[in-house]
């Protein structure tokens, strides 16, 4: 197996260790899985513009375990993964409920090879209805 599909399937394997880590609520692991500057940007179907930082995305994570919400859906369709150096894009459809209302998230996520790991430092996410529920 070339070194290209090696780093795809570790690429893959983190984000899919993401999912499990924030639709848990695990904030250690959070914390080790985002980049020290990581940037969300949220985009609603009313054109709703949002951005955290590491600090402030956990922080909803945070609230979610504090308030004894169940464990998220950890439902993920991926789209497309690219690994280039110490820079990889993930492109994916997941279903959940992060902002209270089941919707589907469509994610442009970028990681970087950072500390003999790879980081999440930036995830766009177009929430749109989940007309199926």
């Amino acid at each position: 197996m070339d070194i290209q599909k090696k780093e795809t399937i570790v690429v893959k394997r983190t984000i899919d260790d993401l999912i499990q880590t924030a639709t848990t609520y695990d904030i250690k692991k959070l914390d080790i899985i985002y980049h020290d500057n990581l940037n969300v940007i949220m985009i609603d179907v009313d054109d709703n513009l949002n951005t955290a930082n590491k600090d402030t995305f956990k922080a909803i994570f945070k609230s979610k375990k504090e308030a004894g919400e169940p464990s998220m859906n950890t439902w993920a369709k991926y789209h497309k993964i690219d690994v280039n150096d110490n820079k990889a894009h993930v492109l994916l459809s997941r279903k959940n409920n992060l902002s209270g209302i089941n919707q589907i998230l469509l994610l442009s996520i970028d990681l970087i090879f950072e500390d003999n790991r790879w980081q999440v430092i930036r995830e766009v996410i177009f929430l749109r209805p989940d007309l199926e529920r």
